[in-house]
């Protein structure tokens, strides 16, 4: 089944209000995606909470202008704001997160990959060390001495337990999401949450030097400088395409 690209209005209350939503359409059979950008804001996962000191900090960065907003899925720390855009995916899968959870991370880089070509970038996926929120599967650009985040991933698995019953295997539905830095400064991003980091006493630090945005890449590259109103544009436009032509991958 192909997907349907879905809008929703994004706040500056809680930017990630919209996966409910889309989990909500996902449970009733169909295949959405989402294409957005958010308010200058960090998001931790839930697991953020065991320090002690996250709430207080949140309540300092939202003072700053820079709230902090807790997400369903796992991970680490991401930077949110202009130049970054994200992409959100939910869908119904049948099987377990140990079976097919490579495979939703696979999907979803597949989807960067292809957009990012679109462009003249040839990207591929594994681990950045030092980079933030680091993963097997974030998306990689760069000879293999240099090579750098660009984009990073995360899932969020829900069991629809009435349809689950007496079948083989499980139901579930899936919340599969990207982060690709596009047009947003590496340092000024590092920074911000290296401070939040550092608020909570969590030890965790992060370097600029790991991460590179897609319009530092094209220019390394010899691509050019694009400005970075329109280098969104652009790259939100491949992102749709390549969702529109993309089958959910369900039962995979």
């Amino acid at each position: 089944m192909s997907f349907e690209i879905v809008d929703f209005p994004i706040g500056s209350d809680d930017p990630l209000a919209a996966e409910q939503a889309l989990l909500s359409l996902a449970a009733g059979g169909r295949c959405v995606a989402h294409l957005w950008e958010a308010p200058v804001s960090l998001v931790v996962p839930r697991s953020y909470r065991r320090y002690a000191a996250l709430e207080q900090a949140r309540a300092e960065f939202a003072r700053r202008g820079c709230p902090v907003f807790l997400r369903m899925s796992g991970g680490g720390l991401v930077p949110q704001g202009p130049g970054i855009v994200n992409l959100s995916l939910a869908y119904q899968i049948r099987g377990t997160v140990g079976e097919l959870s490579e495979a939703v991370y696979r999907h979803v880089c597949d989807i960067l990959r292809r957009a990012l070509a679109t462009l003249g970038l040839e990207t591929h996926w594994q681990s950045v060390e030092g980079s933030f929120c680091d993963g097997r599967f974030n998306l990689a650009w760069g000879p293999p001495d240099d090579v750098r985040k660009i984009a990073g991933t995360a899932q969020y698995w829900r069991r629809l337990e009435g349809a689950s019953e007496g079948a083989s295997s499980p139901l579930h539905v899936v919340l599969a999401h990207a982060v690709l830095l596009v047009s947003a400064d590496p340092e000024e991003i590092n920074e911000r949450a290296n401070a939040f980091e550092a608020a909570i006493g969590s030890g965790k630090h992060y370097l600029a030097g790991r991460v590179i945005s897609v319009q530092q890449a094209l220019c390394a590259a010899g691509l050019g400088l694009a400005p970075a109103d329109r280098l969104d544009r652009d790259v939100m436009a491949a992102l749709r395409a390549c969702v529109a032509a993309t089958e959910s991958g369900r039962g995979r």
